[in-house]
């Protein structure tokens, strides 16, 4: 039994992903996300974008380096 692959343009992923195409192509370029070119076309398989979002997930607690540490009120 083969399971059929989903084809997604560049397009409809970038889309998809909620970026430009400029980035998609350099997260294709630095290996982040697998491409395929058939002649001039680049498809992705929509396994593999999913894959990605998947591993994008942000862990709890991965964020304290963007927001300062409360202030510490000074002792009376």
């Amino acid at each position: 039994m083969t399971d059929d692959i989903r084809w997604m343009s560049t397009r409809e992923t970038s889309e998809r992903l909620g970026i430009t195409l400029r980035t998609l192509y350099r997260f294709i370029d630095e290996g982040q996300l697998p491409a395929y070119k058939f002649g001039r076309v680049i498809r992705l398989k929509e396994a593999d974008v999913e894959e990605f979002i998947d591993g994008a997930r942000i862990e709890p607690g991965a964020l304290e380096h963007l927001y300062p540490e409360p202030k510490k009120e000074a002792a009376r």
